[in-house]
């Protein structure tokens, strides 16, 4: 693999926003995830559960809710009063409309998917009309005393049952009135002089109720009667989400203390009715409250204050054990959150709300492989540039030469020209020219750092020249095809000659910047590339997709090289298909042609081209096994895959010119620090 002095950096102080909601979409393995700092993130299950898309979220925009209505329409409710449905092509929010209810705390659309029904604090639920293009208010049915915490559908789309403090309701949608009001006990003597809260309810096809209440418990009931069916005492603490399947024979619950218990309809000879629920089994993969939990597919997908998003297979609907059926936990964002600076040792840092400009430190000491070296001149902080709006910083940039930093929200791009002057700093912002520039989905600089490359809507990419800002010399780049999907990709060659752009529709174009034209498009993957680059010594442009597997193209050529080809005909390792977590970034080590360093969430790898490749008989991982082997030996075990996973979580992984490599952790127990003190905490043997 080699060796390399190391940047171990920890002061990247990334902290990830609480879950506050999740939808399943009935008709595509997609899943909408909403976080408490109002930003919204796209998986695909079919890709791998990759993070497809990111809208960034808001300080005005509190989500409590979030749905899917029609094919690909997605809409939250939140603390502002306001139902927003959002553009999924250019990721931001499409249109707002006010419910004039007070804050919204539920929703939910009925399965036809005509209407939409929001809770709100005034006691009110408001109907509202789905029609293309918008949601236009209908009417309210009959209101309450006290604020709707949650609200169900009846798969009839006749009734409606909602849940708020010590009652549940049922509301006959074509009258608007309330058909039955049932009082909800509020439990044993520890419960008795608090409010019992509904947390969470759901409508059965056969005309019963199932409610989740702070009182610990999932009660069903029969709403024609009002009488209590069934008790599940679940925690000691609040109950505070629930989800029931498409088929209705499973019921999964998420908890205070951070479990998700599951319900599953079992037959029993004995019971009248033939079935009746059992608790089946229960996980505890969170640290703290849990919520929110869908049903998604054969998993229970589940979220909460500690920012996870756990995927749990559910093994009885899983025919064949296979990586697929593995427990899944993602916390870090699929994407690059780190700039670096190969010349000038500069890290930037993006958080939602600013940016932060490091300067890496150094040590003039020698020491061994291993050995920790001591500091002689600490990591200095530079720059911090907070957004001036309310909305998240969705991109940034920084050049190589680290006078340069771009960013750009959902609404405009701001560019910052940098000068350092011994220890102090001088920033000005270039506001004039960026006024005439569209907001950025993406952003990079060229090598050279003359050029600054604008990923706009619809694929369109703004190519605009440093050297004459006063000319404002911008040119336009736009596929061939009519691609209305955003860039979620850039890669521009060392050169300066070519500029590669990967859309969310998994098309790759190339563009000739000699000419500024397009160049070619690459063939259509059926996933999502997640990472890529342009080889600086060959022009070969290294694809990684969310499946983990790889090209190498030839640009020059318009082909796959001969690496590539013979990579897909062997095919890669077992092991390495295996992996759950997306490479995030593709570089190359500037003294060796042939090697690439790629990296993940849990290891980095170091590929060298002139290996041989891993087959499935060969052992993946064999770092530690070589070095115990002598020289002969060891070069017929070789291979061309070198990982480490001695660092992780990884954010970043950068190969500096002065040789030494740059590592960026962020220590999960650093974000539990974080987090508010969990209500139940595991003690050994218990």
């Amino acid at each position: 693999m080699g060796e390399f002095r190391l940047h171990r950096v920890r002061f990247f102080d990334l902290v990830p926003s609480a879950v506050r909601g999740l939808a399943h979409h009935r008709a595509a393995p997609r899943l909408g995830l909403a976080r408490a700092d109002g930003s919204l993130e796209l998986f695909n299950f079919a890709g791998n559960c990759v993070q497809e898309k990111v809208i960034p979220g808001d300080r005005k925009r509190l989500i409590e809710a979030i749905g899917w209505i029609g094919q690909d329409r997605l809409v939250s409710v939140g603390l502002s009063g306001e139902i927003i449905e959002y553009d999924l092509q250019r990721l931001c929010p499409k249109y707002s409309l006010d419910a004039f209810g007070g804050p919204l705390w539920c929703m939910g659309c009925n399965c036809e998917e005509t209407h939409l029904a929001v809770g709100c604090e005034d006691g009110s639920v408001k109907l509202f009309e789905i029609v293309p293009e918008k949601i236009q208010f209908e009417r309210n049915l009959d209101r309450q005393k006290g604020r709707v915490l949650s609200l169900a559908w009846h798969k009839s789309g006749t009734m409606i049952v909602t849940g708020s403090l010590d009652t549940i309701r049922v509301l006959d949608v074509k009258s608007g009135h309330c058909k039955r009001h049932i009082r909800v006990d509020r439990g044993d003597i520890t419960f008795r002089n608090r409010k019992c809260v509904i947390w969470a309810v759901g409508f059965l096809s056969d005309f019963s109720v199932v409610s989740a209440d702070s009182a610990g418990k999932m009660q069903f009931w029969d709403w024609k009667t009002g009488t209590l069916l069934k008790t599940h005492p679940v925690t000691k603490c609040d109950v505070l989400s629930l989800s029931v399947n498409e088929s209705e024979d499973s019921i999964a619950v998420g908890t205070a203390e951070g479990t998700v218990v599951q319900f599953q309809r079992v037959a029993v000879q004995s019971d009248v009715a033939g079935a009746q629920w059992v608790r089946t089994k229960t996980f505890k993969h969170h640290t703290h409250d849990v919520r929110a939990v869908v049903h998604a597919m054969s998993a229970l997908v589940s979220g909460g204050v500690d920012a996870q998003l756990v995927i749990r297979p559910l093994m009885d609907q899983v025919e064949t054990k296979s990586y697929e059926t593995a427990l899944r936990k993602i916390l870090f964002p699929h994407r690059n959150l780190v700039c670096c600076s190969r010349t000038e040792n500069l890290l930037l840092f993006h958080f939602p709300e600013q940016l932060e400009l490091w300067r890496l430190g150094s040590s003039q000491a020698a020491g061994a492989p291993g050995d920790v070296l001591p500091v002689s001149k600490k990591p200095d902080k530079l720059l911090e540039l907070k957004s001036k709006s309310c909305s998240h910083i969705r991109c940034c940039a920084l050049s190589p030469c680290g006078t340069w930093i771009a960013s750009s929200t959902i609404y405009k791009l701001r560019l910052y020209r940098i000068q350092y002057k011994n220890d102090s700093i001088n920033i000005n912002t270039i506001s004039r020219f960026t006024k005439t520039l569209p907001p950025a989905h993406r952003l990079l600089f060229s090598a050279d750092s003359t050029r600054l490359f604008v990923a706009s809507d619809h694929s369109q990419i703004q190519v605009v020249d440093l050297t004459m800002l006063g000319s404002k010399s911008i040119h336009s780049l736009a596929p061939k095809s009519d691609c209305l999907e955003p860039i979620c990709l850039l890669a521009v060659s060392a050169d300066g000659s070519w500029l590669a752009a990967a859309s969310c529709n998994c098309e790759i174009n190339v563009y000739n910047l000699t000419q500024l034209k397009h160049h070619c498009t690459i063939p259509v993957y059926n996933h999502l590339p997640t990472a890529m680059a342009i080889n600086p010594h060959s022009n070969n442009l290294v694809i990684v997709h969310a499946d983990q597997q790889m090209f190498e193209f030839s640009i020059v050529e318009k082909r796959y090289t001969e690496w590539s080809r013979k990579l897909q005909q062997q095919g890669l390792h077992t092991l390495w298909l295996e992996r759950d977590t997306p490479i995030i970034h593709v570089t190359f080590n500037p003294g060796v042609p042939t090697h690439i360093i790629l990296h993940d969430t849990y290891m980095f790898c170091i590929i060298d081209q002139s290996l041989p490749l891993p087959t499935d008989r060969s052992q993946l991982h064999n770092q530690s096994f070589l070095k115990h082997l002598p020289a002969n030996a060891r070069k017929n075990q070789e291979h061309a895959f070198k990982i480490c996973k001695k660092f992780k979580p990884l954010l970043h992984v950068e190969l500096l010119f002065d040789g030494s490599l740059v590592v960026v952790e962020r220590p999960v127990m650093d974000i539990n620090a974080h987090l508010p003190a969990p209500v139940r905490q595991k003690k050994f043997a218990t």
